[in-house]
Parts: C-alpha cells; structure tokens; sequence
C-alpha cells in the first residue's frame, strides 16, 4: 500500500491481484465529504456503466453479460440506483474492489481510477495521473536498487563457497572457520573501501548496519564483480596477499570507469502496463 498527494488530496494506492489499484474513496474526497454520495452517483449513470462494460469484456473473462445488460438498460431511470458493491457482486466485476475495515473504502483498478477522477475533474485527473508516474518511478529505482543488492550477496555466496571448498580444512573447528570467513570478507572491503569492517565500525559508531549498507550504486557494481574474481582467485590457489593488491587494481580501474560514466541509472525493462 502506498500513498500519494493530488492537489494536497492523499490517496491511496494498493497491489490488488497483480494490478496497480487506486482509492476511488480518497479522490470523491475532492469533490465531497460525503464520498459515498459521489461514487454512488458516478457509478449509476449510463456512461459508467457502458464504460465499466467495456472494459470488464476487455480483461475479465468471467463477467457476467447478462446481469450487465440489466443494468444498462436500468441507467437513466429516476429510480435507479446501483453501489460499487452492488455492481461487483451481481456483475463478477474484476476491475472494483470494496474493502472493509480501517483502511477500507472502493478501490478501482487504475484505468477505471483516472475515469473516475476525469469525471470529478480533467485537471485533477492530469495531476493525478502525474503523481501515479512518479510513484511507479520511484518503484523502478527502488527495485533496480535491491537487484544490484541481490546481486552481490548473490556473488557473496560464490566466493564463501570457494572459501570453504579450497581455504577450510575439514579439522578446522566453527570458531576457526569464523575467522577465515571474517579475513576474506575484509579481504574485499579493503580492496573496495580502503578498511576493514571493523575499522568502519570504529570509525562510524552511530551509524547502524555494515560498510556495505551505506555503498552507492557504483561501488556494490564494483564489489560483486570483485566478489566474483575473488572466488576464481581462491581457486586458481593464489595467496590472499597477492589476491588482495590484484583486486584493489581491479577496484581502482572499474571505479575510475564507473565515475566516468555520465548517466549513473540503472536500466531495467520496462514492467508491462496492467491489463495491456
């Protein structure tokens, strides 16, 4: 669940079923206090109903034709009235939700949302339009940060591995193996950061986590390529005094490269619009 501000109006935006769903509750909030009133009076006018049609035929295969085709015929009359969840439960609609509860209220999938904000408002519905992008943005970054981060304890498990399997005599007992594993670990940080973990931690008392925590995009590209090589390195039997000064030239000139580089994002492939 996430939350964004339109026009100094917080609405809400939750993952409901795969697909991006907005708070039709929060935005009749603009228009109204009583928010009920407003969907109430949105969703039985013929052109939501043929609208909300349309797009059920479109992406729910399990809609109910038949129960829809009394509604539409029913839009228009005085006496018509029709809920949000009066419509999904009679229609099996896919594309409205109505929850209960603290944060309850009726959400609507987002191409439905921006219908409905249109209907309040064509300005409000460009800003929150707007506002849905930047928080789908932020999203994107967020995860291109957390798979450069996969990635390295990824690369991390390789090279403890090849520690185990080459550096790790069978007779060595828990706390001796700690010992190993904490030396290789250092082994890297000081041919990425110039210090030990324990020399950051002494250098840094009021900060939480590790030396890693705080690394920008560029030095844990970095790290998991040297985690990766280091792992080779143990392998090909090379002793760790040499590995370490072969992986901090390698630490040099990659950062060099990676400092050169103009446009630091990360790229990833676009994630496919919902119900498209």
């Amino acid at each position: 669940m996430s939350k964004i501000v339109v026009d100094n109006t917080s609405i809400t935006v939750l993952r409901f079923k795969e697909s991006d769903f907005i708070s039709l509750t929060d935005i009749a909030k603009r228009k109204s206090d009583e928010p009920s009133a407003v969907i109430g009076n949105w969703i039985r006018n013929r052109n939501t109903i043929e609208y909300l049609g349309i797009w059920e035929t479109l992406y729910n295969p399990d809609f109910k034709l038949l129960e829809f085709e009394g509604f539409r015929k029913e839009a228009g009359l005085n006496a018509f009235t029709l809920s949000p969840l009066k419509w999904v439960i009679t229609t099996n609609a896919a594309g409205i939700c109505v929850k209960s509860g603290r944060y309850g209220g009726t959400f609507a999938h987002k191409d439905i949302a921006f219908k409905f904000a249109s209907w309040i408002s064509v300005e409000f519905e460009l800003y929150l339009y707007k506002e849905f992008q930047r928080l789908k943005e932020e999203e994107q970054k967020q995860l291109g940060w957390s798979a450069k981060r996969e990635l390295a304890k990824l690369n991390y498990r390789i090279h403890t591995d090849a520690i185990k399997q080459n550096l790790i005599p069978p007779e060595l007992d828990r706390r001796k193996a700690s010992i190993v594993y904490a030396n290789e670990a250092d082994v890297l940080n000081v041919a990425m950061f110039g210090m030990t973990a324990q020399e950051w931690r002494e250098a840094n008392p009021d900060k939480k986590g590790n030396i890693r925590d705080y690394a920008n995009i560029n030095e844990l590209i970095c790290l998991s390529n040297l985690e990766s090589l280091n792992a080779v390195f143990i392998n090909d039997g090379i002793p760790q005094g040499e590995r370490l000064l072969k992986l901090n030239r390698v630490a040099i000139s990659q950062m060099k490269v990676l400092t050169e580089v103009t446009d630091r994002q990360i790229f990833l492939p676009e994630a496919p619009a919902d119900g498209k």
